[in-house]
């Protein structure tokens, strides 16, 4: 099976978790960004990860709307692009509002490889339409279209699987992508406030944890221009569960030495991948026969 641990042996590295307050403003955003991607390279990061929404954190549909462009005519895109090249690193930006027509963007994310390459595009897969209990009301759905393909690109350090921030809700998806090789999950994030003190530490080691692989989540920070407060706490966890990174509520890097070869070290001592069982659910309403088979696993 190709979640089952690889014997060949990878090469350490660092990884980078560069956390934002983006703007209204993509130009003001992508100097925020290339500053930091810059701090970060020169700190050894070989991968680099950005948040979701690197571009701009509208408030409104008319905000986002009014400065966002076209995958070919995006000034981030194409400027973060000389920047991977220019740094000789592997740039994750986490993710980019990108237009699509004149009422529907994607929430898109892109894993540029150090000569500048586009090598992943993932466009988010699960909206996130909610009224929370503070009134914070968020329908994503209203302005993004949503994606049907979850990538999986290769590094030199292992195949690396591309999610976006609400992703992380829906354990099946992670599962998918370590059972296709997959020995990092990435998650950028907007994470609110609320729901981030709740769950983001707790949902990210888990992802970890029954994977048996590195979590990579940078996240967005503070209050942002629209008022809107972003949780923070961008972190690096390793496949055992293990924190090895955390940030706090301010704009900056975190870093953590990563060893790829714990993946198969972990998923040897706990082979769940290989363990996964078809079975069927039972409602009491239809005969067993008739009833849909999905995979399981430990």
């Amino acid at each position: 099976m190709s979640g089952a641990p690889a014997s060949e042996t990878k090469p350490p590295f660092k990884a980078a978790m560069v956390q934002m307050r983006t703007f209204l403003s993509p130009d003001a955003s992508l100097k925020q960004g290339t500053d930091l991607i810059r701090e970060a390279a020169a700190k050894g990061a070989q991968y680099v990860q950005t948040p979701e929404m690197t571009n701009v954190l509208a408030a409104n549909g008319q905000q986002l709307f009014s400065v966002i462009e076209e995958e070919a005519q995006d000034k981030s895109l194409a400027a973060y692009r000389a920047l991977a090249k220019e740094l000789g690193i592997y740039l994750h930006i986490g993710s980019l509002a990108i237009r699509l027509t004149a009422e529907r963007a994607a929430n898109r994310g892109f894993l540029i490889n150090p000569a500048g390459e586009i090598i992943a595009r993932y466009d988010k897969i699960h909206m996130f339409d909610v009224q929370l209990a503070n009134g914070e009301t968020y329908r994503e759905s209203a302005r993004y279209q949503p994606g049907e393909v979850a990538p999986v690109a290769d590094t030199p350090w292992g195949k690396i699987g591309v999610t976006i921030c609400y992703d992380m809700r829906f354990p099946a998806l992670y599962r998918a992508l370590a059972e296709s090789g997959a020995s990092f999950l990435t998650m950028p994030s907007a994470f609110t406030k609320p729901t981030g003190e709740a769950h983001w530490s707790i949902l990210l080691r888990c992802r970890a944890i029954e994977n048996g692989a590195f979590v990579f989540a940078a996240a967005q920070a503070g209050t942002h221009e629209s008022g809107r407060v972003s949780y923070g706490h961008s972190i690096i966890i390793d496949p055992w569960g293990v924190v090895l990174a955390e940030g706090g509520i301010e704009p900056g890097v975190i870093m953590a030495d990563i060893d790829p070869n714990k993946v198969a070290s972990v998923r040897a001592s706990i082979p769940s991948l290989q363990h996964g069982r078809r079975f069927t659910i039972n409602d009491g309403t239809h005969e067993p026969e008739h009833l849909h088979l999905v995979r399981g696993s430990a």
